[in-house]
């Protein structure tokens, strides 16, 4: 055994065991990882597990494994006394939650314990970005969620850790079965601060209203003293448990000199709450146990009920988190099935085998069997796929009726659904410029209201000294901006998750914004409007050239192009044995040109060509169908012409009719033939149809349309669509398309369905028109409580119920995005 406590000898260990000591996932048969542990070598699942546990011995927490209740997941398993340690550094750890990026940077989700408001948000993120090595971080109020971003070699992980726990927070790496755990937490703890609040209130109540009935001289002093007695022990469970959050946060946010907005909740609570027991004691003023009691049991109730909607709101932005499961079955040397192997343990190219009604865990293609897989959580549609042998399956698909084998080809964050994730991680995380300035109001609003909840109870004290405090509480309570602050996130988030439901998964949030402003759609032709399975049709050959060899020959420079051209040909050739170009330059939008077998060529639009072969493209070749036409060549001769066809999708001449009923204009940018656009354009009745662009050209026109007042959402699919989708108000990919589109794109369109393009223009006006009803809403309560509350109209228990309905209604309203967003019925709705 070395220093470090850790063996390397599978035959010394004292308690072998099939199960990891730190996570309780199988251990693989050939791990020899082994942790001694209170004497006894403890075997490890993988190095994260065993980096973990030998920080935990090292740090003396060996109590942890004593007293811990259940395993978390292996990226969890952390006992929270190792947060101020360096384990969070450790690559091996890492490797479960954190991405690297270009160069040195890395990226990791977070959960963050202790927001409880969007000023929170605002304090963590103004509090880390600071930090040097840090380029940039994106906190989520609805799902407690950061993204942070950082380079290595100036900061680490630990230290980011660390700079959130000296503000007052917590945080963890992200884990779908943690972030429901905390929430659980949450809710039990928040309901049983309900109860003890409510239980004090009643019995508070009970020995205040004699007080309130009673006529002069009808209570003995002795009487009214043991009242208040009584009702200041029974507040004191209330404000030392019940309020006790409001007093954490606030502290925390003046200790970072930074007024939150449970600043002036707790204040008012602890200045009614003190002065009471200072009349209660001297027996002279009035007291207010009664009020304290009744503000935070309505206070308390209202945010309650708010968290239990916004969870609800949130819940689907973390079901593609669990899609996976911890376990798989491999199928081993000899056709031995391998069962319980951990997912985290297999390696590409494995053949694993699942059963009806299981998870498919990565993607890849089917070997041997046949099953209908439910693919909804990339579709939308509830219909079941047929798989066969050499059908590909993604993973997070649930398996039908049959029993698959595939083999695994894309593990962990590679795979599609990892992919998908990611982008609605980043949606969760970023914040739209409305957000961004109801903060900062909430920010100076709150400042002002400490200022004026201090001038109107200075003024009373002039007046009417025993109102004073009470007015003053109410003022500082009533006014909370709350409602402000969540008025436009929560209806971002339920409009997201109400789209991604549908089949359009928002990556990015401000697009929900910019899309209830189209006034013009643009489409891409080429597997967008049409369905993007090109098939050879026409092959034209220059003399002396055989079809198959310009097939070879196309394939060989096509063989690692994600262009539904490269496709259609490679299917063409039908075979795999073809080798690769060398030296290969691809110029999207344009063609592609490399080395094969020493020699030039190209393959491409003819302009492209050209600058390889060195002559005019011959009349013999050029196609003059409405197929799409591409030419291949070499220096001084030109080789083929190969002709492609493709179909128009189902839901294009709908989707498009639909468009053009809510007052979208409608047009086609397409790098293909001016002739192969008309045809498309002349079935779909578009008139606005542009052909032979180049990306740049695409580019242009948008650009146009832009300098003529029109809000433009692009819609595409290609490599060639990047710098359009970039241009444009809002982009669209489709599902289907090269990573490059769908990583550029807000939206991401699966199941390709582009009917699905009309609900989310009425999912996006219908999310415009409720923030600005909770916007209405936020502003118009404050006019009219503040003024209501500084006149001694609202009592201190009023004020709480007033402040907590108020952010509850917000969360209501914003919920009726969702019901509006499954109506199969739409009307279009005016653009203004």
């Amino acid at each position: 055994m070395n220093v470090s406590g850790v063996e390397s000898n599978p035959l010394s260990c004292e308690a072998l065991s099939s199960d990891c000591f730190h996570c309780g996932l199988p251990v693989p048969e050939d791990a020899t990882l082994l942790v001694r542990v209170e004497g006894i070598s403890r075997r490890m699942c993988c190095a994260g597990c065993q980096a973990v546990c030998e920080a935990i011995v090292a740090n003396g927490l060996e109590d942890y494994y004593r007293h811990r209740k259940s395993l978390p997941s292996p990226e969890m398993a952390v006992p929270s006394d190792l947060l101020a340690l360096d384990v969070f550094d450790h690559e091996e750890f890492q490797k479960g939650f954190v991405r690297p990026l270009e160069g040195d940077e890395r990226e990791a989700d977070l959960i963050l314990e202790g927001i409880s408001c969007a000023a929170c948000v605002w304090l963590n993120e103004r509090h880390i970005a600071q930090l040097h090595g840090v380029c940039g971080i994106e906190v989520n109020y609805a799902t407690r969620r950061a993204r942070v971003r950082w380079r290595g070699e100036q900061i680490r992980l630990s230290a980011i850790l660390k700079a959130v726990r000296s503000i007052g927070y917590s945080a963890h790496p992200y884990d779908p079965a943690t972030s429901e755990s905390l929430a659980r937490d949450e809710r039990r703890t928040a309901l049983w601060r309900v109860f003890v609040a409510g239980f004090g209130m009643m019995q508070v109540m009970m020995y205040a209203y004699p007080a309130y009935i009673a006529h002069e001289g009808d209570m003995s002093p002795v009487a009214a003293s043991l009242m208040r007695w009584a009702s200041m022990v029974l507040t004191f469970p209330v404000v030392l448990y019940s309020a006790a959050p409001f007093f954490r946060r606030a502290w925390r946010d003046l200790r970072a000199r930074y007024l939150g907005m449970d600043v002036p909740v707790a204040l008012g609570v602890g200045a009614a709450f003190l002065a009471s027991v200072t009349a209660t004691i001297s027996g002279k003023g009035e007291v207010y146990f009664d009020s304290v009691t009744m503000f935070v049991f309505f206070l308390l109730s209202a945010r309650y009920l708010e968290m239990l909607a916004r969870q609800r709101a949130t819940r689907g932005a973390e079901t593609l988190a669990r899609l996976i499961p911890a376990f798989a079955r491999r199928i081993g040397e000899g056709g031995i099935i391998e069962e319980g192997v951990p997912v985290s343990a297999l390696k590409e190219g494995d053949v694993l085998l699942v059963r009806p009604g299981e998870v498919i865990v990565a993607d890849g293609h089917v070997r041997r069997g046949g099953s209908e897989v439910d693919e909804s959580w990339l579709t939308g549609e509830s219909l079941p796929v047929p798989k066969a042998e050499g059908s590909e399956v993604l993973g997070g698909s649930v398996n039908g009726s049959g029993v698959l084998e595939y083999s695994a080809e894309r593990l962990g964050d590679a795979t599609r659904l990892a992919t998908i994730r990611r982008l609605v991680e980043r949606a969760r995380s970023e914040r739209p410029r409305i957000v961004v300035a109801a903060d900062k109001v909430a920010l100076w609003f709150t400042a002002a209201l400490l200022l004026l909840a201090a001038i109107t109870g200075l003024v009373w004290w002039q007046f009417d000294p025993d109102r004073a405090l009470s007015v003053f509480v109410a003022v500082l309570v009533v006014s909370c901006p709350c409602a402000l602050s969540l008025a436009t996130p929560i209806a971002l988030t339920v409009a997201a998750d109400t789209l991604g439901r549908a089949g359009l998964l928002v990556t990015r949030t401000p697009a929900i914004e910019a899309l209830a402003e189209v006034t013009h759609f643009a489409f891409d032709k080429t597997g967008t409007l049409t369905l993007g399975n090109l098939q050879l049709e026409e092959v034209r050959l220059a003399e002396g050239v055989t079809r198959e060899s310009a097939l070879v020959l196309a394939a060989a420079l096509e063989l690692n192009s994600e262009h539904l051209i490269g496709r259609a040909l490679l299917e063409a050739v039908g075979d795999p044995r073809i080798q690769p170009a060398e030296q290969v330059e691809v110029v999207a939008g344009f063609g592609i040109s490399g080395e094969v077998k020493g020699k030039a060529c190209a393959i491409g639009r003819p302009e492209y060509v050209e600058g390889v072969v060195g002559l005019t493209l011959p009349a013999t070749l050029r196609g003059e169908t409405r197929a799409t036409w591409v030419y291949l060549g070499e220096p001084g001769r030109w080789i083929a012409a190969f002709g492609l066809s493709d179909g128009v999708r189902p839901s294009a001449r709908a989707a498009i009719g639909d468009l053009r009923e809510a007052g979208a204009s409608v047009s086609i940018l397409s790098g293909d033939s001016q002739l192969a656009v008309d045809g498309v354009a002349g079935l779909l009745s578009v008139t606005d149809a542009k052909g032979g662009l180049s990306p740049e050209g695409k580019y242009s026109a948008l650009k146009e349309m832009q300098i003529s007042g029109a809000v433009v959402a692009m819609v595409g699919d290609g490599i060639n669509d990047a710098p359009v989708l970039a241009q444009a108000q809002v982009s669209i990919a489709m599902a289907g398309g090269t990573d490059m589109a769908r990583h550029q794109a807000d939206v991401i369109l699966l199941g390709d369905d582009l009917s699905k393009l009309v609900l989310g223009v009425r999912v996006a006006k219908l999310t415009r028109r409720i923030v600005r009803e909770n916007l209405f809403w936020a502003f118009g309560y404050n006019i009219l409580a503040i003024p209501a509350a500084a006149t001694g109209l609202v009592s201190a228990w009023m004020a709480g119920l007033g402040m907590g309905l108020s952010s509850l209604l917000v969360v209501l309203n914003a919920m009726r995005i969702a019901r509006g967003g499954v109506r199969k019925t739409w009307k279009p709705v005016s653009t203004s």
